[in-house]
């Protein structure tokens, strides 16, 4: 079997995580976290619509990482973001990541909202 190593070109994936951070490009942030090909920034978390709306146009699909455990997305905020056209999938952040990440080397346009594991 031939192993290759992920090329995420100039993205950024994520590293790692622990309890209350996410690791990307070998720097701790804290969580809650919005994180895209190009950029990692602090979200304000669940009341937040704003910082995940203005991502419309540039992905097609927003993972939600809902922390150790998997949740509905809220109410409010799935239809701001099916307003928006963002499609967004709810998953446990670390479920989240992973998934991120190999979509990520794939070169789609998609971005992670992270709540704290």
């Amino acid at each position: 079997m031939q192993m290759s190593e992920i090329d995420y070109g100039n993205a950024r994936p994520i590293d790692g995580y622990g309890p209350g951070f996410f690791r990307i490009g070998g720097v701790a942030h804290p969580a809650p976290l919005l994180v895209t090909a190009d950029a990692v920034r602090p979200w304000a978390g669940l009341d937040d619509h704003a910082a995940l709306i203005a991502l419309a146009g540039q992905i097609d699909v927003l993972f939600f990482g809902t922390g150790s455990d998997i949740t509905p997305v809220p109410t409010a905020l799935g239809l701001a973001l099916d307003t928006a056209g963002i499609g967004v999938e709810p998953m446990a952040s670390a479920s989240a990541c992973r998934t991120y990440n190999i979509l990520l080397s794939e070169g789609r346009r998609v971005a992670v909202a992270l709540l704290a594991v």
